[in-house]
């Protein structure tokens, strides 16, 4: 087993600890046999890659490339990535286009196996998706040990990427409510109920926008391109996780005491 992150505290004092030990932790993780098995082959191997029916067709370069983007779980999916691949970006009915999880949509990017050389054949190109794989990589480690702490992690590149996209103030919201990460940490962040899925679209975009609006003054995701404001959003969704967590163990407790004086 290789290095494994080290997370001594929940909550924000475990925040401070991770982000003043990030760099240091990474660099031993990045270290571990296996992600430096995956990470020399792909830099060996992707420039010969001219094709989606290429990349699908060798697993572990499939591994490193849907894993830069959060699609660990797609590897045994071998025919629905190739339609993405193949499919593209630029056509606006493509497969990836119409999906609401745009990870699929920058995956498909990235590659651009629909342009007439694919971006594989750039001198830069591995460097780019191999500092995608070794940081999601890292947030899949720190996850195991604390699901909060890689929520917090990956919260600067997803809200960065939809702030930062092109898109009307209600379409941003729709982007949030699609990242199911990003999600659960504005939902958290502002005391919504997981339950909140179930209602019309239109009624969860007023709430969340009224919610925000309450708490940080602003009902838009734009006021997020501002730092400060990322740090206040990380930061109540970390005291609120540890105060919601709290709560259940002291539920667990009471009925666990009340089976106890029924006996």
């Amino acid at each position: 087993m290789g290095f494994q992150p080290i997370l001594p505290f929940g909550g924000m004092a475990g925040w401070t600890f991770l982000q003043r030990t990030q760099e240091a932790q990474k660099q031993a993780f990045n270290a571990a046999p296996e992600i430096r098995r995956d990470t020399e082959y792909f830099a060996e191997k992707i420039g010969e890659v001219t094709s989606a029916e290429d990349l699908v067709g060798d697993y572990r370069l499939l591994k490193v490339a849907l894993g830069a983007f959060g699609l660990d779980d797609d590897l045994p999916n071998k025919a629905f990535i190739r339609k993405v691949l193949e499919e593209g970006a630029l056509d606006p009915t493509s497969f990836a286009n119409r999906m609401v999880d745009k990870r699929y949509l920058a995956l498909t990017e990235a590659f651009g196996f629909d342009l007439g050389t694919p971006n594989t054949a750039l001198s830069d190109f591995p460097a780019r998706i191999l500092d995608a794989y070794k940081t999601r990589q890292f947030e899949i480690a720190v996850g195991a040990q604390d699901n909060d702490m890689r929520l917090a992690l990956s919260m600067e590149r997803d809200l960065g990427a939809i702030v930062d996209a092109d898109n009307t103030a209600n379409g941003k919201w729709y982007a949030v409510m699609g990242n199911e990460p990003l999600r659960q940490m504005f939902e958290t962040a502002l005391g919504l109920p997981s339950t909140l899925a179930a209602l019309d679209i239109d009624d969860q975009l007023t709430m969340f926008r009224d919610r925000a609006k309450a708490i940080f003054g602003s009902g838009e995701v734009a006021q997020f391109a501002d730092p400060h404001a990322r740090d206040e959003l990380n930061r109540l969704f970390l005291v609120r996780s540890q105060i919601n967590a709290g709560r259940a163990a002291m539920s667990s407790g009471s009925i666990a005491l009340t089976l106890l004086q029924t006996r």
